[in-house]
């Protein structure tokens, strides 16, 4: 029974942390888009994140356990 709760509450912290996460990317998102003026700089801010991403994701879905 404890290692049934325990994994529901793993599943729930997942989630949740999971959801901040993506919320927290969509507000900074929105807000840099307000910051960069130019196809070119949006262009070279879009890749510099693209590439965070590509490394940081797999880090943070191992953490959460995904």
């Amino acid at each position: 029974m404890a290692a049934f709760l325990a994994e529901l509450l793993f599943d729930l912290v997942r989630t949740l942390v999971g959801s901040w996460l993506r919320q927290a990317a969509v507000t900074i998102c929105a807000w840099l888009d307000t910051k960069i003026h130019g196809r070119a700089a949006r262009f070279v801010v879009g890749m510099l994140l693209g590439i965070a991403a590509f490394f940081l994701i797999p880090v943070i879905a191992g953490l959460l356990g995904l």
